[in-house]
């Protein structure tokens, strides 16, 4: 099977191997495994690879690049203009070799392949809508439309759209899925957590705005000045880091607070272990990873309502789900801080939930959408 991935994620060619995001080449290595040939479109990068980059493991590729575009000003607008007749002649061109073509959305390239892929009616096609598919959200004009083409059962024919959580009124197209990091082999016990000692908090993350790492920082800042024996690390890098670090020196937070950068999986795995919290105050998300896998590892996950959070955390039974209030957000987790059962309970139902959702499953209903 000729397989063609049509994504926005920049890919990094590098002695003669193609490198993403690695929880992104993780999840289509699953995928690959069916396939005999990969067509991969997507922009082509020129930065460095990183510790957070890996390679497919699939050899057999053919790599179409694209340019990258955005329609966040007058300028880029123009230059979209110009680029997308291109882009979408390559998306069709890849689409027509496909066995079976997938699109990773939102997105940019996301959006332009939806489009596309109307005019293969006949061809087995799935996608995945890795951001909130809540239809109730505020989400750009961009991800609202491909989001209706998506649903469209005119428009999009012989397509599996895969997204987080079940919402009321999804057209046939529309599977609720999940997505995972560990293997059944990685069920390895719990790490005990002291409670005598430092309560520690984890952030994984890119530090943007939008995944608010501030708020992580302040929230942890006033369980520190309330007498709390609390620390906090981060991990990601972004453009809010000098901030960040301002924000920590201005308040002498060098003690409790450590922006950490970007890590290996098994980094970042050892953080979660001896954790207590996995801490995410992010404004919008898919599936947060970063959340599934502190509750793979005992962290008692702390998030916002947004997506399908509220259906990861049981409602508040197996995390806590904050409001985005310093002072209401301090009281919920003081009630954890100060009861060490309670804290124990919601870190087993935690574990119990995400540790369901494996690689090991998560290939079997891959392989399932593929035989269809």
């Amino acid at each position: 099977m000729t397989f063609a991935i049509i994504t926005h994620v920049p890919h990094i060619l590098e002695q003669n191997q193609c490198f993403a995001y690695a929880p992104y080449v993780r999840e289509m290595n699953v995928w690959a495994k069916y396939a005999n040939k990969l067509l991969i479109v997507a922009p082509k990068s020129n930065s460095l690879k990183t510790s957070i980059d890996i390679s497919y493991e699939k050899l057999n590729i053919e790599f179409i690049a694209i340019k990258s575009f955005d329609v966040l000003s007058v300028k880029a607008i123009v230059k979209a203009i110009i680029s997308i007749p291109k882009i979408s002649w390559q998306i069709y061109s890849v689409m027509q070799k496909a066995d079976h073509i997938h699109l990773r959305c939102p997105g940019n390239i996301g959006l332009i392949g939806s489009l596309v892929q109307v005019l293969f009616p006949n061809k087995p096609k799935t996608a995945k809508y890795a951001g909130n598919w809540d239809p109730k959200s505020k989400q750009p004009l961009t991800y609202r439309l491909q989001k209706w083409i998506l649903s469209s059962t005119f428009l999009t024919r012989n397509m599996q759209v895969l997204v987080y959580g079940e919402w009321e009124g999804s057209s046939k197209n529309i599977k609720p899925f999940f997505t995972a990091t560990y293997q059944e082999a990685d069920k390895l016990p719990i790490m005990q957590r002291d409670f005598k000692s430092q309560i520690g908090f984890v952030f994984v993350g890119a530090l943007v705005s939008g995944k608010q790492p501030l708020y992580a920082i302040r929230l942890v800042e006033m369980l520190y000045k309330k007498g709390y024996n609390v620390a906090l690390e981060l991990y990601g890098e972004g453009i809010e880091r000098k901030s960040l670090e301002d924000y920590i020196s201005k308040n002498n937070l060098d003690n409790i607070v450590w922006l950490k950068g970007n890590q290996t999986q098994e980094t970042v795995k050892k953080a979660y272990e001896s954790c207590h919290y996995a801490i995410l105050p992010s404004e919008s998300e898919g599936w947060p990873k970063a959340i599934a896998e502190g509750m793979f590892w005992g962290c008692v996950p702390v998030a916002t309502k947004v997506s399908c959070v509220p259906f990861m955390l049981d409602y508040g039974d197996r995390g806590v789900l904050i409001a985005m209030d310093l002072e209401k957000d301090v009281r919920q987790l003081e009630t954890l801080l100060k009861d060490e059962i309670l804290f124990k309970n919601m870190s087993q139902k935690a574990s119990d939930w995400s540790r369901y959702y494996t690689l090991d499953v998560f290939e079997k209903e891959i392989k399932k959408l593929l035989a269809r």
